[in-house]
C-alpha cells in the first residue's frame, strides 16, 4: 500500500484527508485536479501518459487534451512552477508529464505524532503554566476583594443608586490591579525557586519573599509618585516592600509544603495558603504595617473631600473608622482570600501538569514533562 503523505518544495499532500497545504495554509484545488496532482506525486520520476491521468482523474471519461492541459496549468500556477524552467511538473511533449521535485515520503502516524509533538511545543511551559495560574488566582481575589470592600461602603452614608455602583467600580478597579501585581511578583519569585533550585523548598519562601518584596516598593513607589504629581499629596504609610515581604514569604511556604514530598491535594494546598497568609495578614498590622483595607483608609484621609470614605467595616467592630481590631480582621481576612486563591490556582496548575504526583517533589515532576516537551 502506497504512502499517504508527502512532502516537496514547501508542500504538504494529504492524499487521505485530500488536502494540499503550503506551510500550514490550504491550497484550494478542485477534486479533478488534486487527483491529477496526486497521480504526478505518487509516480514521481516517472512519466505518466496522457490516458493514465483520464483514467484516474475523469474515471475514463472522455476528454479533450485543452482538460488536461489546463488541469496541468492550474496545479503549477498553485505551486509556483514554470513550464520553462520546471521544477515541479515537467512537460513530455505529445506523451505526458513527469513529477521532477524531491519528495519526503511520511507514514501516517509520523505525521500525527509530528502533529502532536507541535501542538505541545506551542503550550506554553509548565513554570510558566504555574505563574500564569498564581497571578491570576490573586487577581481573582483582588477583585473578590474589591467587591466586598465596596459593597460594604456603598452601604454606609454614600448611598444612591449611581453613588453605590461608581463606589464598588473604584475599589474593585483599585483592589483588582494591585491584587494582580503582587500576585504576579509573589508567584515569579515561587516559579523561579523551583525552577532554579528544585527540590529546595526554603528557596520557595525565599522566592516569594524576594518577589513580594520588590513588587510592593515599586507599586508603592509608583503610587507615591502618582498621588503626589496629580493631588500634591499621598500616604505616605501605603502597603509597600514590608508588608510584600511577609505576605510573599507565607505564601511561598504554603507552596513549598503544596508542591513537596507530599504533594498536596488542591483543597489542601488552599487550606494551607489561607492559614499562612491568613496570619501574615493579621500579623502585619499589629506590627505597625497596612494591608490593603488599611492602606485604603490612609488613602481616603488623605482626601478628606474625597466622597470615598473607608471605614464603615469598623463598625462592626465598634470602631470608628478602622481601628486596631478592624485592622488585623481585614489584614486576615486579604491574607486568607489572597493567600488561599494564589496557592490553590497554582496547585490545581501543578495537578494538570503532573495529574498523579505520588511521592514525588513537584520540581521533578514539573522538570520531566520540560523535557519531554
Amino acid at each position: 500500500m502506497s504512502a499517504e503523505l508527502y512532502d516537496f518544495g514547501g508542500f504538504h499532500l494529504d492524499v487521505t484527508n485530500r488536502r494540499l497545504e503550503r506551510q500550514g495554509t490550504v491550497v484550494e484545488l478542485n477534486s479533478r485536479y488534486l487527483d491529477v496532482l496526486i497521480l504526478l506525486v505518487q509516480q514521481r520520476g516517472s512519466l505518466v501518459p496522457k490516458q493514465r491521468f483520464i483514467d484516474g482523474a475523469w474515471s475514463g471519461v472522455p476528454v479533450t487534451d485543452e482538460a488536461l492541459t489546463q488541469a496541468i496549468r492550474t496545479i503549477r500556477k498553485h505551486l509556483g512552477d514554470d513550464a520553462t524552467r520546471p521544477t515541479f511538473i515537467e512537460t513530455i511533449p505529445k506523451h505526458g508529464y513527469r513529477f521532477i521535485a524531491q519528495v519526503e515520503v511520511k507514514a501516517a502516524g509520523a505525521a500525527e505524532a509530528s502533529s502532536e509533538r507541535d501542538r505541545r511545543d506551542s503550550q506554553p511551559g509548565p513554570y510558566l503554566r504555574l505563574w500564569q495560574a498564581g497571578t491570576l488566582g490573586g487577581t481573582a481575589a483582588g477583585v473578590l476583594g474589591g467587591l466586598i470592600y465596596g459593597l460594604a461602603e456603598a452601604s454606609g452614608p454614600i448611598t444612591g443608586g449611581a453613588a453605590g455602583i461608581s463606589v464598588v467600580l473604584v475599589y474593585v478597579c483599585m483592589t483588582t490591579v494591585i491584587a494582580f501585581l503582587g500576585a504576579a511578583g509573589v508567584a515569579f519569585g515561587i516559579v523561579t525557586a523551583l525552577r532554579v533550585q528544585p527540590g529546595r523548598p526554603l528557596m520557595m519562601v525565599l522566592g516569594g519573599a524576594a518577589g513580594g518584596l520588590v513588587i510592593g516598593a515599586v507599586v508603592k513607589l509608583i503610587g507615591i509618585d502618582a498621588f503626589l504629581l496629580l493631588f500634591g499629596t499621598a500616604p505616605q504609610d501605603m502597603t509597600g516592600a514590608f508588608e510584600g515581604l511577609l505576605l510573599g514569604a507565607a505564601i511561598g511556604l504554603a507552596a513549598a509544603v503544596s508542591f513537596g514530598p507530599g504533594n498536596l491535594p488542591v483543597r489542601r494546598a488552599a487550606l494551607f495558603g489561607c492559614t499562612t497568609a491568613g496570619v501574615a495578614g493579621a500579623l502585619i498590622p499589629m506590627v505597625g504595617g497596612h494591608m490593603l483595607g488599611g492602606s485604603l483608609e490612609l488613602l481616603t484621609l488623605s482626601f478628606p473631600n474625597s466622597r470615598l470614605q473607608f471605614g464603615e467595616i469598623g463598625l462592626l467592630f465598634g470602631e470608628s473608622g478602622l481601628g486596631p481590631v478592624s485592622r488585623v480582621v481585614t489584614g486576615a481576612l486579604e491574607g486568607i482570600l489572597f493567600g488561599g486563591s494564589t496557592v490553590a490556582a497554582m496547585s490545581l496548575a501543578r495537578e494538570r501538569v503532573d495529574p498523579k504526583p505520588k511521592h514525588r517533589s513537584t520540581s521533578t515532576d514539573l522538570s520531566a514533562t520540560r523535557h519531554s516537551s
